[in-house]
Parts: structure tokens; sequence; C-alpha cells
């Protein structure tokens, strides 16, 4: 307390002329007008340039979740814009089609956005991590989609992350078939092109057009029927001249992954615990 005494004793004079300033700033302002206008404007632009600061930060930390919800948004909205293309065109060939409706197929499950953290293009078995693990209730075997079509296949994982096998990986093999064609074969990535892969084992009676979309097939326990994959680039004869294989060229570009969502479904995993239980028992009786 001395201390304090002692320190105002000193320094008296100085928070005395700061008072007389304050006063004589206050009377000035108020009691002439063009002053106070000045002041008045000048305070209201230094006010108004704090608070376009404060906005702009704000929105910048805002800008993650909102691409969160873009990005559920579109997966959605991809999903139904190839089921419609696929009963349009399937009913525009046959009248009796009937098929049950899957418009809303995604929003049966549970998708859990994420970020990519570290992503390869370039490599033979490229890889791809994402910040979401098994305390977000991320688990192998999981696939993983963008706004605009398939990513991959969630291939190990941590309580805070996963590595997921994208179709850009020589492992990646996923059940696709094209939308209105109805014949379908499994998509595989031969290196080079990031933005092209191919499926196979398309029968040799098949027709199918450039152009044509190609969606995953749902025969996996994996992803469901109708995300997009891409669209048929070009035609080739298989190796052994016994099937076709298709260029496809892919509808997610990878190179500028950042938003992604894991398809959870109970559905899809009670499957996929089946088809486990089976193998393993074809491997005991061998």
């Amino acid at each position: 307390m001395g201390a304090l005494l002692e320190f105002l004793k000193k320094y008296h004079h100085w928070f005395v002329f700061l008072l007389l300033e304050a006063i004589s700033a206050a009377l000035l302002f108020q009691f002439n007008s063009y002053q106070g206008s000045v002041w008045f404007s000048t305070a209201n632009a230094v006010t108004g340039r704090i608070y376009a600061w404060s906005s702009q930060v704000e929105s910048f930390f805002s800008l993650t979740k909102v691409n969160e919800e873009l990005t559920l948004r579109n997966t959605y909205l991809e999903h139904q814009v190839t089921q419609l293309s696929e009963r349009l065109t399937s009913l525009t060939k046959d009248s009796a089609y009937l098929h049950t409706d899957q418009l809303r197929l995604l929003e049966q499950y549970k998708l859990i956005p994420a970020k990519v953290v570290t992503n390869e293009v370039h490599k033979p078995n490229n890889l791809i991590t994402i910040d979401k693990g098994e305390a977000d209730g991320v688990h192998e075997d999981m696939g993983v989609v963008s706004g605009t079509g398939v990513v991959g296949i969630v291939y190990l994982t941590s309580a805070h992350y996963s590595v997921v096998i994208p179709i850009l990986n020589a492992h990646s093999n996923i059940s696709c078939t094209i939308v209105g064609r109805g014949y379908f074969g499994y998509l595989h990535w031969y290196g080079k092109e990031s933005d092209m892969a191919y499926v196979d084992d398309i029968p040799r009676h098949a027709v199918f057009h450039k152009g044509d979309s190609v969606v995953t097939s749902g025969y996996s326990s994996i992803f469901p029927e109708g995300i997009m994959v891409g669209t048929i680039n070009k035609k080739f004869n298989s190796a052994d001249g016994l099937s076709y294989l298709a260029q496809v060229k892919l509808s997610t570009d990878f190179g500028r992954l950042r938003d992604v969502c894991v398809i959870s479904d109970a559905n899809m995993n009670e499957r996929l615990q089946i088809i486990r239980a089976a193998q393993d028992s074809i491997k005991a009786l061998r």
C-alpha cells in the first residue's frame, strides 16, 4: 500500500494532466459542432474497421463447418442425380420398368465428414489420410466418398486418423456398373493418369458408348448402389479378346480433394461380417 501511495505521489502531476486533457477533449467535442462531427466520423470509421476485421476472422474460422456441410449436401445431390438419370434411361427404354425408389438411398446412412490430411496421386500405391478414426465411428472397410463421387475404402484406423486406399491405388478393386446398360465389371487403376481408371471384364456383347455414366453396382458390402464413379471415355479389347476394357474419366478430382465423407451403415457391416465368416469357413475346409 505504501509503495502505491509513493508511486501516486511521485507521478501525480501526470495523472492530473491526463485528467485535464480528457475533460478538455470532452468539452471541446461536446460544445463545438465541427470538432464533434469530426470525432464522431472518426470513431465510426475506426469502429467499422474493427467490426469488419472481426467479421472476416469469424468468417474464416467458419469455413471449415461450411465446407463439411457443402460436402454432405453435394454427396446427397450427386447420388440423387445419378439415380434419376438411371431411372429415366430405364423408363424410356421399357415402359413396364419397375424399380425400388432409391433416390434417398444415402440418407439412410450415417455420413461422417472428414478432412484430407495427406494425399498422394503420383505413386503406384497412393494412400490418403483423413482426420477421423475409431473415436469418430470410422472402421476398416468403410466406403469413402466426396461430393462428386467415390474416393476409396478405409484400410487402417487409429483413434483419430484413418488411412484410405483410393481409386488411384493398384490394389483398389471396386464393383461398378454402366448406367442404363446393366453391365458391370471391376474398377482398377493402372498408374500414370490421376483422372483415369479402367473397368474390366465387360462382356463382348455389351453395348455402351462414350459418355455413359459409371456408378457403384451395390454388389459389394462397402458401397451402396449408384454412387458416381465417372464416365466412359474409351473402349478397348481385353488382352485375351474375350471382354472389353473401358477407360473411365473419374468424377473425383483427386488432386484437389479436401473434404470427404465416410459411409457408416450397420447393415453393410453385417454383410461384411458374414462374408468374412464364409471366407474363414472355406479356408478351414481346405
